[in-house]
């Protein structure tokens, strides 16, 4: 679990970086990669909650 809370850390890091980017620079690229991390974050928050659930038993 605290694995998993890294991972979602280290996500939510990177997408403010590069949301940061596109938002201040106008940086397409910066974007793209920003909309990936959120998906990443939308996986990771569905498989926390999961593990969350089962811990909670």
């Amino acid at each position: 679990m605290k694995e998993l809370v890294e991972k979602i850390n280290a996500e939510i890091g990177a997408f403010q970086i590069n949301a940061n980017l596109q938002v201040v620079k106008g940086n397409k690229a910066a974007g793209t990669r920003a909309r990936k991390h959120a998906l990443n974050i939308a996986k990771l928050m569905k498989d926390f909650r999961k593990a969350s659930v089962e811990a909670a038993k």
